[in-house]
């Protein structure tokens, strides 16, 4: 078992060099809140050996690594600790490993960003414990700026924890449906092949088109066509068609932020009503959009630009994957070469 006090003692030089007293503790809690889940974790052989493990945890154990076995072979991604140890949460995870909290002016869709060693500067702020990501999000609602509030079922640490066992498979996500599952494995896997350390819309966006690409390179290799069932399709569509609405209102509310009328805050009240109303009218004809409907309710800025940061480029990387032929080494070492140039020099 890892030894958290060891591991964070070893760490407190380094933390107390670079940051105050609250961010050395934030920092501190985040490093022992990782450790605290890897001491959870098992290697995945350990639990398919044991005859206590459910049999859908065992076959959903084996998928995992049917698909990171894939990842590493037809879609370079890297090949190391990460995905090979398998810990189960507690009940009171409620499905999510992290609490992240996204914060954007009243005025913007510009997010605030937080930075840290390894990570750089990201446009959120992650919480292993809930309260203390509640705790945040109110004390900046009360400051007046727009604030998003969500749980994550897996985050990725960039490769820095490979030493220590790498990032586990988590229960908050292992049983889902394959291709659901492929999707976040090759996401969070990309993660690790490219990083920008102060661009969220990059990374987000180069590994969601890795998901992206990864996925129908996955179902060619099942056998299967890239035609889906007809729920994934309903399925797929509802997605696109909802993350069309939100990014017209996007588009929408950045053009009134830029002209800044008097009655911005009203015109913006209007619109977010607006996105509200046709999910309202989709979920009145089609049930499934009711998770969207659910969104909207409390969709503001902070929303719109945690949308805008995963998808603005996908289509920019799966063009550039293209024009590289589909070679997938080829791919990331160009998107690697983009990541370590300032951001005003990133084009592609």
């Amino acid at each position: 078992m890892i030894r958290r006090a060891l591991l964070a003692s070893a760490a407190l030089p380094a933390l107390a060099g670079c940051a105050g007293l609250g961010e050395w503790a934030y920092r501190l809690r985040q490093f022992n809140g990782h450790v605290e889940l890897l001491n959870r974790a098992r290697p995945v052989d350990a639990w398919l050996a044991d005859p206590a493990t459910p049999e859908v945890t065992r076959q959903a154990l084996q998928l995992a690594l049917r698909l990171r076995a894939f990842a590493v072979r037809e879609l370079a991604l890297p090949d190391n600790a990460s995905y090979q140890r398998y810990a189960a949460l507690p009940p009171e995870a409620q499905g999510q490993v992290v609490w992240n909290v996204v914060a954007t002016p009243a005025a913007s869709l510009r997010p605030r960003s937080w930075c840290a060693p390894v990570m750089g500067c990201v446009a959120y702020r992650g919480h292993h414990e809930r309260r203390r990501a509640v705790d945040q999000a109110d004390a900046l609602r009360a400051e007046g700026w727009d604030v998003h509030l969500y749980g994550v079922p897996a985050y990725s640490t960039l490769g820095w924890s490979n030493a220590l066992g790498g990032d586990p498979l988590l229960s908050s996500f292992v049983h889902w449906r394959e291709d659901d599952l492929a999707r976040l494995l090759f996401h969070e896997m990309a993660h690790q092949r490219a990083y920008a350390p102060d661009d969220t819309g990059f990374n987000e966006s180069y590994a969601t088109a890795v998901e992206r690409l990864g996925v129908a390179a996955w179902q060619r290799a099942q056998g299967r066509s890239s035609e889906a069932t007809p729920e994934d399709a309903a399925r797929e569509q509802r997605r696109e068609r909802w993350r069309a609405l939100a990014l017209a209102a996007r588009a929408d509310l950045a053009a009134l932020y830029a002209q800044a009328p008097p009655d911005w805050a009203a015109r913006k009240r209007q619109r977010f009503q607006q996105l509200h109303d046709e999910l309202a009218a989709l979920a009145a004809r089609d049930a499934g959009y009711s998770g969207y409907l659910a969104w909207a309710r409390q969709a503001n800025n902070a929303h719109l630009a945690l949308l805008s940061a995963y998808q603005s480029q996908v289509p920019a990387f799966e063009a550039l994957f293209h024009r590289l032929g589909g070679r997938w080494p080829d791919f990331h070492a160009e998107v690697a070469r983009l990541a370590a140039l300032p951001s005003s020099q990133r084009s592609f």
